[in-house]
This record gives structure tokens, C-alpha cells and sequence, in this order.
């Protein structure tokens, strides 16, 4: 698959699970570690888990795309999904403001996407 859309996939199915703040950084020309960045909020560690889960079950079943790493254990506050291209940080809103990803890579262009509200897909912005 597309490290595109991927990165387009997991903000899919992050949302389905509430995440919040999704952002994706498209970081292909500032690092070789991967394609994307995906980055969002989950509230606690019970609702970072089910945001994990839902990429990660998805993606193995509809998919048969593996985390080639998974950083992070039951009940952590932030999870790091190792998809080679797309990297996934589902992260509390104080551990990821702490961190600030999207500070210490701003200079990574953000995908812009946004819901079709028939279909529910994610499509591009032109």
C-alpha cells in the first residue's frame, strides 16, 4: 500500500475510535525513518489503547499490514505503531504536548484532509 494512504487509513480509523488532533506529517523529504507521521490525542490510556487496537486490528485483517514495532505497553499513555513508512503516535494530550512532535518537526508539510460527510471517507483538500 501507498505510504500515503496509509497515513490516510490510520487517520480513518483513528477517528472511528474518537481519537482527537489528528495531524499527519508528511516528513519524506527532512528524514529517511519513514514517509508520514500520524499523531493524535487519545483522552486516557484506556481510550489510547482502543485507538491502538482499532489501527492495528484493521490493518491485520482488512489489511494484512503489521506494525513492523509496537512501542509501548497495555496501559501507556503514548503508543508508537512502527508501519516502516507511516509511523503512528497515539499519545494523552499532556505526554504529546510535552514531546511536541509537531514542534520539533515543523518543518514537515501537514497532509491536509478532511471527511466526506456522505460516504465518511477522507479525501484530499485541494
Amino acid at each position: 500500500m501507498e505510504s500515503k494512504k496509509l497515513a490516510r487509513l490510520c487517520k480513518e480509523l483513528a477517528e472511528n475510535k474518537k481519537a482527537e488532533d489528528i495531524v499527519i506529517l508528511d516528513i519524506q523529504k527532512l528524514t529517511s525513518i519513514a514517509d508520514y507521521f500520524v499523531i493524535m490525542s487519545g483522552t486516557s490510556e484506556p481510550h489510547v489503547r482502543a485507538i491502538v487496537d482499532e489501527i492495528v486490528d484493521k490493518l491485520k485483517t482488512d489489511y494484512q499490514l503489521r506494525p513492523r514495532a509496537i512501542d509501548g505497553i497495555p496501559g501507556s499513555p503514548w503508543v508508537v505503531l512502527d508501519y516502516d513508512e507511516v509511523i503512528v503516535h497515539v499519545a494523552k494530550p499532556e505526554i504529546r504536548k510535552y514531546y511536541d512532535l509537531e514542534g520539533l518537526w515543523s518543518d514537515a508539510k501537514r497532509l491536509r484532509t478532511r471527511r466526506s460527510r456522505k460516504t465518511k471517507a477522507v479525501i484530499p483538500d485541494s
